[in-house]
């Protein structure tokens, strides 16, 4: 073969590499066995190796395509070659960059530009912008793209990699519309001309743009599509995924971040793509540290500190270091030497430009100090922070400067108007699941306030300042408490308790007709684990898996935790109490400092009418039945339960006390008061869903059918069932249910056609005023902040239904039927869900079943009797 030959062939072999990456390396490869290293063809082999090269990349591999690169300027500068030798460069920028040396590139760029043409010079532009985002310098990567745009002409290929660069670039700035215009602009030219692998670029980039514009739908149904396309390319793949978690953690989702890292880490690994794996596992570091695993944030954080290093990639290591010391405060006692290093590194982060984590760690600094004892310390970073602007840690360094003080009320204005800004920016998202997470900043701020709240003693000024966060998180846009005359109004001789943890400490607000009472219940460790256990005891039990502990005795015990020091108030009933001498101490806790001179009674005396609201149709389902030996009952007092943390998973009527009792857990008492103020609506209809996989799913449907005449039946498919959710006021699913704890959003039920996942939900404007999921697990809720129980009963409630019915634990498929038969006659019957619940499992003996949200109002069904009637034959 002629040289000229050899040559032209060499560079149809680099024209192809993008477009064909694996015809391009059998054409370069029979090129360099066709030539000799040291005749008259070296042109040839240089522009082989170049395409050779470029075809490994497109194919993942970076080592073997560096090695090509390498080669390609040998033989080119052995041959004065300079024109290809500054080509080969060109290329080597951006696998360089990939590799984890982009300044490295950069300087490479700058040795190749002089000998390329003006095309040239803006291809290499395209590839200086990978670096340049690489060190965070997006701007500048943005104007280098906009200068190559204009120089490209009909090179499809690279005027499509612009288009791409750019608009992450612009994605990382925030400029979303003009991020998401290039990223379809490169598509439409990569479709066009074949180029499938910047295709699934541009398509793989757009969960990371859905997720960074706050829209998690989008996000989540974009990656679904993307991990189809990119299967086949896992450097693509796992970078896609990094790039997916990095807008998850902006958007407070550390749990999703950690499962799409856990994937990413070890496909870059294999493929060398050492830039994109240290910035991984700075990523995991850092979620790692959020999701409480010290240990391993601090082993992936010296990974990634060392992978930075070597790539001289300055602006990132502070970032790392920052995580080590976190991790170290985590792990052990603070000390000096430990402060001196944290000041240290806000420095550095302040240098390298990250102001935000800078002052975050000095605010942990002066944190320190105190614990250290070092006031004059920590006065000087909260003087530094406090005048530094108005962001979350200003709010939180001047509350804490005024509370030093002794100004407890100008430091509760401080944090109030932090998170009244915290709850402005996040009610601009029209995604509940988005606003939930993005007021995450302001739990500082919260815990601030909770510990000044409880230094108070009074169970008022704690209950209005939990409210307050609750309804932040909540995404009202303002930190407002309910009114507490409304809410011991639409309580009638019902209680509301609401948990809170401080620390290792569970602290209970109980507001009843009388008083608002504070009292500290102990470590919350203690609760945790015994929650753990009954719940484990109930799945053994349920599943028939052998011999397990008896769940009733846990139960006894964590009954004992939880409401030991709130026994009284459960059994009073207006007008004095039952079984107790008036005035006596039963329910406080011998000793306690937070006792009876801490119940704060209403300026109206007990048992006046001011408690009650007249016409309420809920009077004597809310008053006492005479028990069978006389008496009051214990358990049929009304109880709202508004948990927090761990408490999201406990089955509270499994509790002895509530085994009569109508017992409604919500995500705080102002959502429990909305659905109390919500009235019944115009029927739209009741649906029944049968999923696949269950003995009884059928019968179950059936029977929704006989008790509510016009119930609608839906075949169970995704699309079929969202849209049935917007038209019923009543929805039945009778499927298996799957909780993912660490990933809620990815909690399911099963359909024919595959998963209905939590974030599916989203898309509903109007769902069911009652949702009953009869799945198990349905009900299980992972809370990132008080108010914001997310999961699939949870995004029911936030997206408006009023109740939803859901099991905590796995039922077995006839007890459901049993218990769900005399459920629905009770509903059609005018008994409301809650009371309806607690009778169906008292008369059929299945647990696991829990009410949330506002379970007081009758149901209208089509089929409302009389529920003394159906007291006496419930089926």
């Amino acid at each position: 073969m002629a040289p000229d030959d050899m040559l032209a062939a060499a560079e149809q072999a680099v024209g192809l590499s993008d477009s064909d990456p694996a015809q391009a390396r059998a054409l370069a490869r029979n090129v360099l066995r066709s030539v000799s290293p040291t005749g008259p063809h070296r042109e040839a082999m240089a522009v082989a190796h170049r395409a050779l090269a470029v075809a490994a990349r497109n194919l993942g591999d970076l080592p073997l395509a560096e090695e090509h690169l390498h080669r390609a300027v040998s033989v080119a500068v052995s041959a004065d070659l300079p024109h290809r030798a500054a080509q080969a460069r060109l290329s080597l920028v951006h696998v360089r960059t990939e590799l984890g040396h982009p300044e490295q590139a950069l300087a490479l760029a700058a040795t190749a530009e002089p000998h390329l043409t003006s095309v040239e010079v803006a291809k290499l532009d395209v590839h200086r912008a990978v670096a340049l985002g690489r060190l965070g310098r997006h701007r500048e990567a943005v104007d280098r793209c906009d200068r190559a745009v204009g120089l490209l002409g009909e090179d499809v290929g690279f005027l499509a990699g612009a288009m791409l660069n750019r608009g992450l670039a612009r994605a990382f700035l925030g400029e979303f519309e003009a991020a998401e215009a290039d990223l379809a602009q490169c598509a439409e030219l990569a479709r066009g001309a074949g180029l499938d692998h910047l295709l699934t670029l541009a398509e793989g980039n757009l969960p990371f743009l859905a997720a960074r514009r706050g829209d998690l739908l989008a996000a989540f149904t974009a990656y679904r599509r993307a991990e189809s396309s990119l299967f086949g390319y896992p450097e693509r793949l796992a970078t896609m995924r990094c790039d997916l978690a990095e807008a998850l953690i902006a958007a407070h989702l550390p749990g999703e971040a950690r499962v799409l890292l856990d994937l990413a880490v070890p496909e870059l690994t294999a493929a060398g793509a050492e830039v994109a794996l240290s910035e991984a596992r700075l990523l995991l570091a850092k979620v790692e540290l959020r999701t409480g695993d010290p240990c391993r944030a601090r082993e992936s954080a010296e990974l990634a500190a060392t992978g930075l290093a070597a790539q001289g990639r300055t602006l990132l290591a502070p970032l790392a270091t920052e995580i080590l010391l976190r991790a170290r405060l985590m792990l052990g006692p603070p000390s000096g030497e430990l402060l001196a290093e944290m000041l240290t590194c806000a420095d550095a982060l302040d240098g390298a430009g990250h102001p935000d984590a800078s002052a975050a760690l000095r605010f942990t600094a002066a944190d320190v100090s105190l614990q250290l004892g070092d006031r004059p310390a920590a006065d000087d970073q909260l003087g530094r922070l406090a005048s530094c602007g108005r962001s979350v840690v200003t709010r939180q360094a001047t509350a804490l400067r005024r509370a030093l003080a002794g100004d407890r009320r100008g430091a509760f204005a401080a944090l109030l108007a932090g998170l009244a800004e915290v709850g402005a920016e996040a009610k601009v998202f029209e995604n509940p699941m988005m606003r939930a997470q993005a007021v995450r900043d302001g739990e500082p701020l919260a815990r601030l306030g909770l510990a000044l709240a409880l230094e108070t003693g009074r169970g008022r000024t704690l209950l209005a300042w939990t409210e307050r966060w609750r309804a932040t998180v909540g995404g009202t846009g303002q930190p407002v408490a309910p009114d507490l005359n409304e809410l011991r109004a639409a309580l009638g001789d019902g209680v509301l308790v609401e948990f809170v943890r401080h620390g290792d400490e569970l602290v209970a607000v109980a507001v009843t007709p009388d008083r608002v009472m504070l009292r500290r219940l102990g470590p919350f460790t203690a609760v945790t684990e015994a929650t753990v256990r009954l719940r484990y005891g109930l799945r053994r039990t349920h599943l028939l898996d052998g011999r397990v502990p008896e769940p009733a005795t846990e139960a006894v015990a964590l009954e004992r935790l939880l409401f030991g020091p709130l026994r009284g108030p459960l059994r009073e009933r207006r007008g004095g109490r039952s079984g107790e001498r008036p005035g006596s101490r039963c329910d406080d806790r011998p000793g306690d400092p937070h006792g009876s001179e801490h119940d704060e009674q209403p300026g109206d005396p007990r048992g006046s009418g001011h408690d009650d609201r007249p016409g309420d149709p809920r009077g004597s389902r809310h008053g006492g039945r005479p028990d069978s030996r006389g008496g009051d009952r214990l358990g049929d007092r009304p109880l709202v339960i508004v948990p927090t943390e761990t408490l999201h998973t406990l089955p509270w009527p499994l509790l002895p006390m509530n085994a009569d009792r109508p017992v409604t857990v919500a995500a705080s008492a102002a959502t429990w008061l909305a659905g109390c103020r919500t009235r019944s609506l115009p029927n739209r209809g009741i649906m029944a869903v049968a999923g696949p996989g269950l003995r009884c799913a059928e019968a179950e449907a059936r029977m929704v059918g006989r008790c509510h005449p016009g119930t609608e039946r839906v075949v169970a498919r995704r699309a079929e069932v969202t849209a049935a959710l917007d038209r019923a006021d009543v929805a039945h699913l009778a499927t298996h249910g799957m909780f993912s704890p660490r990933s809620p959003l990815l909690s399911s039920i099963h359909l024919d056609d595959g998963p209905l996942m939590t974030y599916d939900l989203l898309q509903l404007r109007t769902p069911p005023r009652l949702v009953v999921l009869s799945a198990c697990d349905a009900g299980m809720a992972h809370a990132p902040a008080d108010g914001a129980p997310l999961g699939l009963a949870g995004t029911f409630l936030s997206l408006g239904s009023q109740c939803v019915v859901a099991s905590l634990v796995p039922v077995r498929d006839e007890e459901t039927l049993t218990l769900m038969t005399v459920f629905h006659g009770l509903l059609a019957a005018g008994h409301p869900p809650a009371q309806a619940l607690t009778m169906a499992s008292g008369k059929t003996g299945v647990a696991g079943f829990v009410c949330f949200g506002y379970g007081g109002q009758p149901v209208a069904t089509g089929r409302e009797g009389s529920a003394t009637q159906l007291d006496q034959d419930p089926t």
